[in-house]
Formats: C-alpha cells, structure tokens, sequence
C-alpha cells in the first residue's frame, strides 16, 4: 500500500508539473488557509498559520474560515467594523506589505484575499458573491462564498465552502457543491460562471468522513501514519469516481492526520460522551479529513473540425479561448499540503496549502501611473500627477487615495480626492489634481498614492512610496505630538461623519 502512496503521489506530479522550457512565464507563490475556528475568537499569534519565517514569501494569500462566530450583538459590530479574525490577518500582514484586495462574509463564513503591494494595480475584475445551503436554501450557516479576480488578466476563482455535516449526508455535500458551481455567476463576460474560470480552487470544512472503517482501525492508521490504508474510504475520494465534476478537481495526497474532530486545546481526538434524551452515549465522532483544498484547472477547449470551422453554430468563445490558452499559458504546481497541528482553539485543525502559479502576463502595465508634485506637508496645497498609460473606463467616481505606507486594505487610507472634481489642468497624456493642505496629515511620514477606478472596482495604479513633511507651522505652534496625533483623528472623524 505504501507503493501505491508512492504511485499516486508521482501520477499527481507528473499532472502538473511546471516545464520550465515550455515558454517564458514568471511564477507566483500562493498561500491557502482553511480552518473551521468553531466560533472561537483568534489566537493571538498566526505566523506559524501564514508561515511567516519561511524563506520563500508568498504573492498572494487567500485565507478561508467557517463557523466564524455570528450570534447577532457579534455580526452586527462585524459588518460596521472590520470582525477579529479580519483585524488580526490585516494587522499582521500589512507591515509586510501586504494588503487585503477583497473579502466576503456570510454568516460564518469569511473568505479574504491579500496581495503583496506590487500585486495590486494588476489584481483586477474584483467580485465576491455567496450561495445558502442551509435550511431550505435560507439560512447561511452552510453555502459557499467565493471571490474572482484576474490576475495579470489570468481569471482565477476562490470558492470557500461549509457543506452539509454527518456521515450519513454524501451525496447531499455533493449536490450543495454542483448547486453552488451552476448557480453563481459574476458580471463578467469572458468568465461569467465558477467553471468559466482558468483557475478554481475549491476548499473548506466539506465535510466528508471516512466511512465503513471502524473508530480502532481508523485510529490504529493515524498512529502509524499509514494514512493511505484509509484513503479508499474517504467519501470525496469515493465521490471523484461517480461525480464529473468532482473528477475535472485536483487533490494532494491526504500525507497529514485528519483534522477533525479533537478536543479542545489539544491533540487528542474526540474523547467525551455525548447526552441523548435519556443518558450520556459513549460514541465518539471517528477522525475525518473534512476540511480540504482542490483545485482545478480549466479543461482545454477541443479545437473544431476543419469541415466545421464555417457553420454559424461554431463557438466563438471557445476558440478565442483556446487561442488565449495557447498564448498566454498558465500552469500550477502544489507544493505543500499539510495540516498545522499547534493551534488547540477549535475542534478542527487548519489546513495549508501552498501552490506555484506559473503564467504568461496578459497585460504587465499598469493603466495609470501617479506621483506627488513637489514637497508635500500640511503647510500647503497639494498636486498629484496622473497620466494614462492605457484606455480604460473612467467615472467621477474614481478618486485618489494617501494611503500610509503599511496600509490595510483600499479602505484604509488616510485622505482622497475625487479625480474629476479636483482636476486643475490636463491634457492628452498628463494630467492634475488638487489636494487641500487640511487634508494632509500634519505629522507627516511615509505615503502612496493609489488610483482607484470606481467601474473596475480596484485599484489600478500606485505611486513609489514618497515622504510628506511635518507641519512647520504646527510645530511653531508648540503642538506636541500627542496634539497632532489627536488633530488627525479629528479631521478623519469630521471626514467620515460628513
């Protein structure tokens, strides 16, 4: 049976490995959590969760989490403030240049997308939508919500799921999945639906158990860590064989204990009884992979026959789609997959997945560069410089956001200005736009700026990191700094209430 491991591991490989002589691509290091938190509030410290001594940083990280606490007093405050586990991931990636592009909560699901910075103006086509599973297709305590983008114009779907729970429910799981795939769909036209994508990744506390194996032989295999005795059991596996779509998903071999169920705080499983109407029942839940991360790679489309190429039902889209593929490839590469035994807080364990996205940018300008003009400080009106590098569609609702260097997410900046409102001067290639001197920090530091494009819905340009001075004429005046830090929380207040 350890060939057989061996074996599968190799075919797997061998699938997707990066062939570095193929083309010219540059590759792109991501980072996947998924972990049911049980309602638990965060730990204190997740750098052994983002894996943050690693040598290798990544590109991207997308983190899923299910069971999120939401009792109602808690969800309300989540939708005004940014949730604990949000604040967390934010605070502790955004002094590492990262920042969040986009999240999505239903209840207790929460998926969120950090970029590296020098990611973002390429990190386009942002939506995020969800889909109810639970209780008559109302209730959102189990669904899937799911985030797409392009990347470098690269079409890539995240899909975060919390499917039906119980041994006995297989087959529902795998109907609540194809529901959630046929039934979403974005305002996109080259990817309108979850399949239409280059890349999905599929994860989430699915659900599936290890069924027909009894407690002590399932038990007997984690000890000895011959986990592939009990891959032929798992239900997702047993699934893939009679479900198409679930066979068009890619999985890295199960090498790490299952992740569910165990006390809480620590690594032991499932050891209480359980009360029935009547007295307490000594069966515990037996150990499962639940919680997984699949990814497919969308099918090649097939080319037409020669005799066909003429007839008017020919498929256009496919064509320029496989034109696309041929052009401009992309492959992925999974180089960990692995559970993180230390965190005791939930009744699941996280689960980690590293891949290596190796592609062709379809576009690698940004659309619009910006810059400050001249020195900046509190003291005087200021002008930002913008020139299009690329057609693109404008609003007056595209604005211009300061933003401290180590900024959160697109929300997090300091101040803006509304790009047509606030324009001086233009013309074809260079234009300018106004920015007040009371809205400018009066203590200083290091800034960007970003442009973002209100019909993209993202950013689309970033300036170099450039140094706003200190206020002269707040320090003639003798404000300390406690003073100034208070003054520019004033104003931010006045901004937001008004």
């Amino acid at each position: 049976m350890m060939e057989e491991k061996e074996e599968r591991s190799d075919a797997q490989q061998s699938d997707i490995s990066l062939t570095k002589g193929d083309y010219e691509g540059e590759s792109f290091r991501l980072h996947m959590v998924t972990w049911n938190v049980a309602t638990a509030d965060p730990p204190d410290d997740v750098s052994s969760l983002l894996h943050l001594s690693s040598p290798k940083s990544p590109d991207l990280y997308v983190i899923g989490l299910q069971e999120v606490y939401s009792k109602p007093l808690r969800f309300v405050s989540d939708i005004v403030f940014d949730d604990p586990w949000s604040h967390l991931f934010m605070s502790t990636l955004a002094p590492r240049n990262y920042v969040k592009v986009s999240s999505i909560r239903m209840q207790g699901l929460l998926l969120i997308f950090f970029s590296k910075l020098e990611h973002v103006p390429f990190i386009r086509d942002i939506q995020a939508t969800y889909t109810r599973t639970g209780i008559f297709g109302y209730w959102g305590n189990k669904g899937g919500v799911s985030i797409r983008l392009s990347l470098y114009g690269h079409m890539l779907c995240f899909l975060n799921c919390h499917l039906a729970a119980h041994m006995k429910y297989a087959t529902e799981r795998v109907d609540e999945f194809e529901y959630i795939m046929d039934t979403q769909t974005f305002d996109c036209k080259k990817a309108p639906t979850i399949p239409d994508h280059r890349v999905v990744f599929w994860f989430g506390d699915l659900n599936f158990r290890i069924q027909d194996h009894g407690m002590h032989f399932v038990r007997t295999c984690i000890n000895n860590q011959t986990y592939n005795l009990l891959w032929s059991k798992d239900q997702l596996i047993m699934m893939k064989k009679k479900e198409q779509m679930l066979q068009e998903f890619e999985e890295g071999p199960l090498d790490f204990q299952p992740t569910y169920k165990f006390d809480l705080n620590s690594d032991t499983y499932d050891s209480r009884d359980y009360r029935t109407w009547f007295t307490f029942n000594g069966k515990k839940r037996k150990p499962a992979w639940t919680d997984r991360i699949l990814w497919r790679l969308r099918p090649k489309a097939s080319l037409p026959d020669e005799q066909d190429e003429n007839k008017p039902g020919l498929d256009v889209k496919k064509v320029k789609q496989l034109e696309e593929d041929e052009e401009y490839p992309l492959k992925i590469r999974q180089d960990s997959y692995t559970s993180n035994m230390e965190y005791g807080i939930s009744d699941h364990k996280p689960v980690i997945g590293i891949f290596t996205l190796e592609l062709r940018k379809i576009y690698e300008t940004p659309l619009v560069r910006l810059q400050p003009e001249g020195d900046w400080s509190a003291d005087i009106d200021a002008m930002v410089v913008y020139s299009p590098l690329q057609p693109f569609p404008s609003s007056t609702w595209d604005w211009i956001g300061l933003f401290k260097v180590g900024f959160t997410s697109v929300s997090d900046y300091i101040t803006y200005t509304w790009v047509k409102d606030d324009e001086v001067a233009f013309n074809e290639e260079i234009m300018q736009v106004y920015v007040s001197k009371e809205e400018i920090p009066v203590q200083g530091g290091e800034f960007v700026l970003g442009y973002y494009s209100s019909p993209l819905r993202c950013i689309i340009g970033i300036s170099e990191p450039f140094k706003v001075h200190e206020s002269k004429v707040a320090i003639e005046e003798g404000l300390l700094p406690e003073r100034i830090n208070g003054l520019d929380k004033t104003v931010a207040s006045e901004d937001l209430w008004n």
